[in-house]
């Protein structure tokens, strides 16, 4: 059983990981909170649900959100996989969780793409928390937080983008 906790920033503040990862052959704990994969989740998820646990689902990035949502949308915690630097598709995902299906979960970036240089954008997308590497400061991935004020478009982060507030201003 995997049992590695990561340090996270959740909500703009740095915290320890309450959840770990549960291998799809690992057995499954009697309680606890952990994430387990897509796959593993639709093999156990009567199993699963029966469990005194908090069970989160870790997506593919290949997989169509959509599709996959009525299967996951009561889940406490969605992860979504950033495998490399040239692959956003969690981007996508985010978008579509937190504004179209209006996910009041947490929504977890996972993996090794996810890095300080890319948490505002993520913020913006509906991400709440992030899976640090462990070779990243966790002081200077939440600074990144504070980088920028202002955005330029409407984002799943409720922020309001410039054009909107001089729109205001002006009248």
């Amino acid at each position: 059983m995997s049992t590695a906790r990561h340090v996270l920033i959740r909500n703009g503040r740095i915290e320890g990981d309450d959840y770990f990862a549960l291998a799809d052959d690992a057995p499954l704990p009697v309680s606890g909170m952990f994430i387990v994969s897509l796959d593993r989740w639709r093999r156990e998820r009567e199993v699963l649900l029966a469990a005194p646990a908090s069970v989160g689902v870790k997506l593919p990035n290949v997989v169509d959100v959509a599709a996959v949502w009525p299967e996951i949308e009561d889940r406490p915690l969605i992860a979504l996989d950033f495998p490399g630097f040239a692959d956003g598709r969690a981007y996508s995902q985010a978008r579509l969780l937190s504004e179209r299906f209006r996910y009041a979960g947490e929504l977890r970036a996972t993996g090794k793409a996810v890095v300080r240089d890319q948490f505002h954008f993520m913020v913006r997308c509906g991400f709440s928390s992030f899976e640090l590497r462990d070779d990243q400061h966790a002081e200077a991935c939440l600074q990144a937080l504070r980088d920028f004020s202002l955005g330029y478009q409407h984002a799943a982060d409720d922020t309001s983008p410039v054009f909107a507030r001089r729109r205001a201003q002006a009248i």
